[in-house]
C-alpha cells in the first residue's frame, strides 16, 4: 500500500527518484509551476489597467519557485556530474563561477532564481541543453503568446548595470502611469493553475521585480556610466559605426560616429529625460488556458533588506562562497527539479537526515 506523501521522512523524500513525482503527486502538492516571464530573454508584455485586478493580494515581500514540468531525458546519462566529481572540480577551479561560465554578465532572473535554489542555478549553466529543454515546454512556449497579445504602454523595457560588482541585464514587462499619477513596473507571470504561486515562488519574483527597479532607477539618476559597462562587456567603444548607421542616426537628429558617442548619447538621454522613479512594482498573474487575470500583487521595497540579499547572492557569482541548495525543511523542491537525480547536495543531505534519524533511534 502506497503511504501518502506527508509521511514520507525528510530523508526519504530527498533519495526519491522526482520521476515519480511527474504525476501522482500533481494533485497533491502546491509544488512549482511553471511561470513564464521568468526568463529576461523572453518577451515579456504586460498592460491592460493599471488598477490592481480581481484577487488582489497585499505583498508579503517574500517567495519564491519554478517550473515542474520534467523535460524528456536525463540529465543523469550524460554527464560526469552524475560520478559526484562536480563538486571537486568546482574545488579545484580557482576562478569565479562567472568566470568558469564564460559569462561576462547575470541576467536578473539568473540572481532571482538562486532564491528558489542555487545549486540548480549552477547545474542549468554546467548543462544547458538541460535548460534549452525547459524552454520548449508548450506551458513556457504559450505564457510568450499571452504576453504578446496584450495591449500597449511602455512595454519589454531593457534595464541593465552593476548591483554589488557585479553586471546585470533584464527586461521590464511593463512601465505604466497609474490614474493618481505614480509610475508603475508591472511584471507578468502566467500560470497553469488558477491560483497564486506559493510563498517560495513569490519570493523569486519579488526579488526580480526589486533588481529591475534598482537597475532602472540607477540608469535614470545617472549612477550608470559608460566605464562600467565597458568594463564588464569588455566593448569597444572606439568602433567606428558602418555609413548606414550613421546615416540613420542624422535622420532621428544624432551625430555618431563611434560606438562610444552612441554610448554617451545614451547615457545623457537617459539622465537629463526627467524620467520619475518607480512609485509601484505589481505583479500579475494570469491563467495561461485563457489570459484571464488571477490577480495582482503588490511588492513592497525594503531597502536594507534588499541589500543584504543581493549582497550574499552576489558573493556566489564572485567566489566568496560555495553554491548552496535548499535547507532540508524545503526538500520538497527536488520533486520538480531536473537535476535531482545528480544533485551532489541533495545526496549529501540526504545522508545527513539518515544519520541524524539513526542517531536519534539509537537513544
Amino acid at each position: 500500500m502506497q503511504r501518502d506523501l506527508f509521511e514520507i521522512s525528510d530523508a526519504e523524500l530527498l533519495a526519491l527518484d522526482v520521476d515519480q513525482f511527474c504525476t501522482d503527486i500533481a494533485a497533491n502538492r502546491e509544488g512549482p509551476e511553471p511561470c513564464e516571464g521568468d526568463n529576461d530573454h523572453t518577451s515579456s508584455l504586460s498592460t491592460e489597467s493599471c488598477c490592481t485586478a480581481p484577487g488582489t493580494a497585499e505583498a508579503t515581500c517574500s517567495g519564491h519557485e519554478q517550473s515542474s514540468d520534467q523535460p524528456s531525458g536525463s540529465a543523469k546519462e550524460s554527464d560526469p556530474l552524475s560520478e559526484g566529481s562536480g563538486t571537486k572540480r568546482r574545488k579545484r577551479d580557482r576562478r569565479t563561477p562567472l568566470e568558469q561560465f564564460g559569462r561576462k554578465h547575470l541576467r536578473v532572473t539568473d540572481l532571482s532564481r538562486q532564491a528558489w535554489c542555487e545549486q540548480q542555478v549552477v547545474y542549468g549553466m554546467e548543462l544547458p541543453h538541460i535548460q534549452q529543454l525547459r524552454e520548449e515546454v508548450p506551458v513556457v512556449k504559450a505564457g510568450s503568446s499571452i504576453h504578446l497579445a496584450r495591449g500597449e504602454r511602455v512595454r519589454e523595457l531593457p534595464v541593465f548595470g552593476e548591483l554589488e560588482g557585479i553586471f546585470l541585464v533584464g527586461v521590464i514587462d511593463e512601465l505604466c502611469y497609474n490614474s493618481k499619477g505614480e509610475l508603475e513596473l508591472r511584471e507578468l507571470k502566467t500560470r497553469g493553475q488558477q491560483t497564486f504561486p506559493g510563498a517560495a515562488q513569490r519570493k523569486s519574483h519579488h526579488l526580480q521585480v526589486i533588481v529591475y527597479k534598482l537597475l532602472f532607477e540607477a540608469m535614470i539618476k545617472g549612477q550608470l556610466n559608460k566605464d562600467t559597462i565597458t568594463h564588464h562587456l569588455h566593448l569597444r567603444t572606439e568602433q567606428t559605426f558602418g555609413s548606414e548607421v550613421m546615416v540613420q542616426a542624422q535622420k532621428v537628429g544624432f551625430t555618431i560616429n563611434t560606438f562610444g558617442d552612441l554610448l554617451d548619447l545614451m547615457l545623457l538621454n537617459l539622465t537629463y529625460s526627467e524620467i520619475p522613479t518607480i512609485d509601484i512594482m505589481k505583479i500579475e498573474y494570469c491563467y495561461q488556458a485563457d489570459a484571464s487575470v488571477i490577480g495582482t500583487e503588490v511588492v513592497c521595497f525594503e531597502e536594507e533588506k534588499v541589500k543584504r540579499e543581493l549582497k550574499y547572492y552576489c558573493s556566489f557569482w564572485k567566489g566568496q562562497r560555495e553554491a548552496l541548495g535548499v535547507d532540508i525543511e524545503e526538500a520538497w523542491k527536488c520533486r520538480s527539479c531536473d537535476f535531482a537525480d545528480i544533485c551532489e547536495w541533495r545526496k549529501r543531505k540526504a545522508e545527513e537526515a539518515t544519520q541524524k534519524n539513526r542517531a536519534n533511534q539509537s537513544k
